[in-house]
Order: C-alpha cells, then structure tokens, then sequence
C-alpha cells in the first residue's frame, strides 16, 4: 500500500500557489470608502470626509430621520488617447462612496457644510430638545 504523502508532494503545490492569494488581491483596487471623523461637543457634531477629485457640484447631502446621509460620484473619461505609448494599468474610473452618520436631534435649518481641498466638512448645531426634521444641505 502506498502512501498519498509519498507519490503526492504538497510541498511543491504550496510552492508553486504559495503566493497567489496575495498577489491577486493585492492587484485589485482597494474597496476605500471615504474616510470620515465626527466629533460631539455640547453644541453640535462636526463631519469631516475626505472626498479627493470630487467636485462641489457631485456631492449630494441630506438630513432625514436623525441620519446625515453623504453620496458621491464621479467619472474620469477613459477616451483619452495616447500615440506615445499604451496603457499599462487603468485604476480611475468611477467613483460612488456612500456614508451614513446617525446623529440625533439636530436643528436641521442651522447646518453648514464646506468643501475645499477634497475635504468636506460639516456642522450640524443639536437641538435643545429632541425634533423630527429632514432637509438636504447645500454646500458653500
């Protein structure tokens, strides 16, 4: 009777696959969604997303039930065409992030939002005393 182990070399497979996983997942684009912080103090919560290559007008905001909802899209042209030389690797595309901050009794009418350097940031003033409100944010 013959063992598996000594017709079969598993070592060889491992070394011939070994690397695989890694490099396959490494060559595919990361799955980044905007990185936020948010902040509390007494009298307002602060949002701060970095949103690099975006512009104002493709960044959409709104408030409703208690939840700052941020979504934003853009679409690099791939029509560009160089005699020169090929493309090797193309990474820029489409951009969608989406995020959701649950943030509660805030007075909706009061919340700014600014955009500059592929930053966003946002104020949104608490209430006094809890209230149900919706609105989209216009950003300045």
């Amino acid at each position: 009777m013959t063992n598996f182990d000594d017709d079969f070399d598993l070592g060889s497979m491992n070394d011939f696959f070994g690397d695989l996983d890694k490099s396959f997942f490494n060559a595919m684009p990361k799955m980044n969604p905007m990185k936020t912080d948010v902040t509390e103090n007494k009298k307002n919560y602060q949002v701060t997303a970095e949103l690099p290559g975006f512009k104002k007008n493709q960044i959409h905001m709104d408030y409703r039930h208690n939840t700052l909802r941020i979504h934003a899209v853009h679409n690099v042209s791939r029509n560009v065409k160089n005699n020169k030389g090929k493309v090797l690797r193309s990474e820029r595309s489409m951009s969608n992030v989406n995020r959701a901050f649950y943030l509660p009794n805030v007075k909706f009418n009061k919340i700014s939002a600014s955009y500059d350097g592929g930053l966003l940031k946002v104020t949104l003033p608490k209430a006094a005393k809890k209230i149900d409100n919706s609105h989209r944010i216009s950003i300045k």
